[in-house]
């Protein structure tokens, strides 16, 4: 019998090993049922003829603003693309609000005005909500939940456990730039080229993608714990092997040098615009142009392969042809991203 959990540390909150213990020894034991067993992003539910997709999400971060969003974009954009993943049409959402007592009417107005803008984009409605005022010092600006809901079309069978070897991976574009904006913002570091947030909506991207193909096995958008975690959950699911091809992974330099300069690999930094893709070999070209005619995926790219042997094991092909292992995230390298 395992160890039962003692106390909740930061790392429980990273997306990676710890929060995946966290889920298995105590939620899941609690919790039990067919639908959150599956340990995907949304649950799929049937309501009569209809097959509904399901999901929520909480949002922290720190600074509540940055570059190329705020928590508000976070929050509207993280629940439409989780339900996008599951191939569904994102149509609903609540939002809850924790607000801290002193936050300014501007700083509110300016969250709220970017949601409502950010809802628009991907064609959805916030049908309820709910507001709650807590004492100063007892919450950080603002903290967000949003739950949401999106129809499935037939035919659709979109999840983690459905990798099969021979499916081309394919992401829409540069790896790590939320992580790295949030983290160069906290610490006050600059770079020639700015850094940042790719947060945005893909439900669109998603529509097209499927239109040109019907054989897409699994799609995540790799947030906390990054791409390299994310591949990790997704082989664990499906029992298949990854390998990742690092010649053709994409990553913007500016995040590279803020990488090396501060130790950090970004296949684990989180991002909030960016989604795999799992497709069969012989649509993955078709699919890539589709990809790469979008706005949210002009720097797409086929980033590796699925493979049999050895399962439930991502590792990568390095530039000089040797092979590396790579990990769930371990530890919380980067606090409140998401």
């Amino acid at each position: 019998m395992s160890k039962p959990i003692k106390q909740i540390i930061l790392d429980h909150g990273s997306g990676g090993k710890a929060s995946q213990e966290l889920i298995e020894k105590l939620f899941l034991p609690f919790f039990d049922n067919p639908f959150l067993r599956e340990m995907n992003d949304s649950a799929v539910l049937s309501l009569g003829d209809l097959k509904l997709a399901f999901s929520t999400d909480s949002y922290t971060v720190n600074p509540v603003i940055f570059p190329g969003g705020n928590i508000g974009a976070l929050a509207i954009h993280g629940t439409v693309n989780d339900l996008a993943m599951r191939g569904a049409n994102p149509l609903y959402l609540s939002v809850g609000f924790i607000i801290e007592e002193g936050l300014s009417g501007e700083m509110l107005e300016t969250i709220v005005s970017t949601m409502q803008k950010a809802a628009q984009e991907a064609g959805i409605y916030v049908v309820t909500g709910d507001t709650k005022v807590v004492p100063k010092g007892q919450a950080d600006k603002i903290f967000i939940n949003t739950s949401g809901i999106g129809i499935i079309k037939d035919g659709v069978d979109i999840a983690g456990q459905n990798a099969r070897p021979g499916d081309l991976i394919l992401i829409n574009g540069s790896i790590g730039d939320h992580g790295m904006c949030i983290l160069c913002q906290r610490e006050g570091m600059s770079f020639n080229t700015p850094i940042k947030s790719d947060t945005a909506p893909l439900n669109k991207l998603v529509e097209q993608i499927l239109e040109v193909s019907p054989h897409i096995h699994v799609l995540r958008d790799p947030t906390r714990g990054g791409v390299a975690t994310t591949l990790n959950e997704i082989a664990q699911q499906s029992q298949v092997g990854i390998e990742l091809w690092e010649e053709h992974l994409p990553f913007h330099e500016s995040v590279l040098g803020a990488a090396e300069i501060l130790g950090l690999d970004p296949l684990y930094l989180a991002n909030e615009g960016k989604m795999l893709v799992f497709v069969v070999k012989e649509d993955a070209e078709k699919v890539l142009e589709v990809m790469r005619s979008h706005p949210y995926g002009r720097e797409a790219a086929i980033i590796g392969e699925v493979r049999s042997e050895p399962q439930a094991k991502v590792w990568m092909r390095t530039k000089l042809g040797s092979k590396r292992l790579i990990d769930m995230l371990v530890g919380e390298p980067l606090p409140r991203i998401c």
